[in-house]
């Protein structure tokens, strides 16, 4: 198995101590890290076109050439790179101006080793993004999975070796998740060259599913003023894909089990039998076993289906997807200039739990398309919720002591940049007097993602003055 490609990190920096602290502690956390005193070397680099690092932390006070400046090469070379600028002044003009120049976000001194290394991993993460769209240029196919996670890789692997095999697949997982996709890429993969078609069970009325699927005679119902082939014959040669069939009648189950084993139809108020070949694909977001031990669903049914069960992983268990899942929406529907997200807007993306999963997350995309302001989006284009609802399922925090819990490095290191940024808000409100628009300023960002962080950390504008008192 290939080991990920580690993510190679430049840092300029005049102080050669300084330069070799922040060294170490990135490669410490398991960067690749290239450590330079002097700009010129890195300028020369950018005009070869070989700056091909994937995040540049880079000092504002260089001796030979400002890091401004540097950071406008960057820039105007093209370079997909994010850029980090380090600087001593803690003033908004200075925050402005490495932020208008094109850094990805500016670091004051002395920084805290942990805000060093997650705002390096979002860096990095915003550099794949970029790349990804710069790159990508024709849209995914309609069956190809987006992603790279150990999960999304099993399941695309497990696809791979089915397509020449046509045994039952059922494939589980939560609303939203893409199970059509992984259907769809089943058959495409297969030697079947007739269509394929989807029906979704749940969004059919008990007392139509019977002719939707197989078919009617004539004068079968009210209503029924004509014949009707049914899916199944549309299908034949080809795939069907039964969506949210534990939903399906318990009636209907009895007769698309006759299908399955006999490989003919009958439509309804018919004595004619059709013969028919068709792979059936199922799926389900239900515990197809508990609707079994209840009694609403069949249980020859349930083991015809399930000869090899697929499952495809919920959003929240593959974060590490999420940059290229908007990638690849944001090109599908951005139009003729694909919009690029800030790095505000991407970790709110990857920090939400998004419980409608891919379906949720088009969704959220094509608001913050709609909402847009000139080429980028920015997290105040977002739906006001995303980035702040809690992890479903997530445990109560334990109080501290000897059954201090060990957490996972990434929910620790959320914890504390939530503690830190909490103390810094009430910190910048407290110099600014309350004032939003000073504090803004101060903190060097805009009123709008100062409120949202604000709420985010429920403060209000005069807690820190009651504090005081």
């Amino acid at each position: 198995m290939s080991e990920e490609p580690c993510t190679r990190v430049l840092v300029v920096e005049d102080d050669p101590e300084v330069a070799q602290a922040l060294g170490r502690k990135l490669t410490y956390v398991g960067y690749a890290v290239e450590v330079a005193t002097t700009a010129r070397p890195i300028v020369e680099r950018i005009h070869a076109e070989r700056a091909d690092w994937d995040v540049v932390v880079l000092d504002v006070g260089l001796p030979d050439i400002s890091g401004i400046e540097v950071l406008k090469q960057f820039r105007d070379s093209g370079s997909l790179t994010s850029v980090i600028m380090l600087t001593g002044d803690d003033t908004a003009t200075t925050a402005t101006e490495c932020m208008r120049a094109g850094a990805f976000h500016y670091l004051t001194k002395p920084w805290l080793p942990i805000d060093l290394a997650s705002t390096v991993e979002s860096a990095a993460r915003h550099t794949g993004l970029r790349r990804r769209l710069a790159h990508d240029d024709q849209p995914h196919a309609a069956t190809t999975l987006v992603g790279e996670s150990p999960a999304i890789r099993r399941l695309q692997a497990a696809i791979d070796r089915l397509t020449t095999h046509e045994v039952a697949v059922l494939i589980l997982g939560e609303s939203g998740t893409g199970k059509e996709l992984v259907a769809r890429a089943l058959h495409a993969g297969g030697a079947r060259d007739r269509p394929f078609l989807a029906i979704n069970c749940s969004a059919i009325p008990d007392t139509l599913i019977d002719s939707e699927l197989f078919g009617h005679a004539r004068g079968a119902f009210t209503g029924a003023a004509d014949v009707r082939d049914g899916v199944f014959v549309e299908a034949d040669g080809g795939t069907l894909f039964l969506d949210e069939i534990g939903d399906m009648p318990v009636h209907v189950q009895a007769r698309l089990l006759r299908v399955l084993q006999e490989g003919e139809v009958r439509p309804v108020g018919s004595s004619v039998v059709r013969k028919v070949s068709v792979r059936l694909i199922a799926a389900t977001h239900v515990n197809l076993a508990a609707a079994v031990a209840a009694g609403r669903f069949r249980a020859d049914l349930f083991y015809r289906l399930n000869v090899v069960a697929l499952r495809v992983p919920p959003l929240r268990e593959r974060r590490g997807d999420i940059p290229l899942l908007a990638a690849h929406l944001l090109r599908k529907h951005g139009g003729g200039v694909v919009p690029a997200l800030t790095s505000g807007a991407l970790d709110a993306l990857v920090s939400d739990p998004w419980p409608g999963n891919v379906r949720e997350l088009e969704n959220a995309l094509l608001h913050a398309i709609a909402f847009q302001q000139g080429s980028t989006i920015g997290i105040e284009s977002l739906p006001p919720h995303i980035g702040l609802r809690p992890v479903a399922g997530a445990p109560p925090a334990e109080p501290a002591g000897e059954h201090d819990p060990v957490l996972p490095l990434s929910e620790a290191k959320r914890q504390v940049n939530a503690t830190f940024e909490r103390a810094y808000l009430l910190k910048v409100l407290e110099r600014a007097r309350g004032s939003i628009s000073a504090a803004a300023r101060l903190a060097g960002i805009d009123r709008t993602n100062l409120r949202r962080l604000m709420k985010r950390h429920a403060i209000q504008s005069g807690l820190h003055l009651r504090a005081r008192r």
